[in-house]
């Protein structure tokens, strides 16, 4: 970590005490995404996992919050505190001290934070969702603006707002891989995160998803109404990616390994036949190792390649 925050200009000790808490909090709990950030240049890298730190800590707060604890207490205190530091630029918290110093470094705007934090709220209070529309609402902010917070980070070859619906569409199908894999957790947490009138189409409601859990089996009106779920999620993986390209080249390897790695989980819930409830779907390391070497191979070529761009830039303006 040390090389990388070296890389990324950060010297002052307790901001570097900061990132790296946030690169452990990554490492310990987003493995894939965690792999995939290794491909990024090291100046990169501490940005990443302080975006990842930050969202990481709200949403334990909301999940894991101790018996006797108040989780929106903390929520908004959290809140108070983020806001106060990106209002001022600085922050005496182990955490936020990271995440308020990568939003100044990259104009990250404010209301991304607001979107998301207003997400990590309904956990809190909300159950399930009656529609698409109450779901996406819940999506933008948990994990969209995820992807438009990391934009300015990743870099692009073009307006970065040409970039911003890729990024945000990468960001949404990552979650609703996530709903798919997580069924049977989320419902032990009391939530359901697919939309109830699709879900009735297929004849499935609460009371069913409660039953396959129970017994850790997929009844099959469950299954055909989660094979259109992650049919669905299928055509927002195509669609993010096709802004891979609008990212600045050496940062494609990182996000297409991540796409790829999260897309696999896909792969493994339906060759599984969407046995949800009676284990978690996850990408093997081997073939994660061998994605990320993959990866790692292109990164090292884009690397050279802005490296090459850099100089011939240099010298074209020495001899100007």
């Amino acid at each position: 970590m040390t090389g990388a925050l070296d890389a990324a200009g950060i010297t002052e000790p307790r901001l570097r005490a900061a990132y790296v808490r946030c690169r452990r909090l990554n490492a310990e709990h987003g493995r894939t995404y965690y792999l995939a950030t290794r491909l990024l240049t090291k100046a990169q890298r501490p940005a990443v996992h302080a975006l990842y730190g930050f969202a990481r800590f709200a949403d334990d707060i909301v999940d894991t919050a101790a018996p006797g604890s108040d989780p929106a207490a903390r929520l908004e205190a959290l809140s108070t505190a983020l806001f106060a530091g990106l209002d001022s630029g600085h922050s005496d918290d182990p955490i936020l001290a990271a995440v308020v110093d990568t939003a100044a470094r990259y104009g990250i705007r404010r209301d991304l934070f607001t979107a998301f934090l207003d997400s990590m709220r309904m956990d809190l209070t909300v159950t399930g969702y009656a529609d698409r529309a109450a779901l996406e609402k819940y999506v933008y902010g948990s994990a969209e603006v995820i992807g438009l917070q990391m934009l300015p980070v990743l870099g692009t070859v073009g307006e970065p707002g040409e970039a911003a619906p890729y990024a945000a569409a990468l960001g949404k199908a990552f979650q609703l891989t996530n709903f798919l894999r997580d069924v049977a957790e989320d419902l032990d947490r009391g939530r359901v995160y697919l939309p109830a009138d699709e879900l009735a189409a297929f004849g499935v409601d609460r009371d069913l998803l409660l039953w396959c859990r129970r017994h850790g089996r997929t009844d099959p009106k469950v299954r055909a109404a989660l094979a259109a779920q992650h049919a669905a999620t299928r055509e927002i993986y195509a669609y993010a990616r096709a802004g891979i390209d609008r990212l600045h080249p050496v940062s494609r390897p990182c996000i297409a390994t991540a796409l790829v790695l999260y897309s696999e989980i896909l792969d493994r819930i339906e060759a599984a036949g969407f046995a949800v409830f009676a284990h978690r779907a996850r990408v093997g390391r081997a073939r994660r190792v061998r994605l990320a070497v993959t990866g790692l191979a292109r990164a090292m070529w884009a690397r050279r390649g802005r490296r090459a761009a850099d100089l011939t830039a240099a010298a074209t303006e020495r001899w100007a």
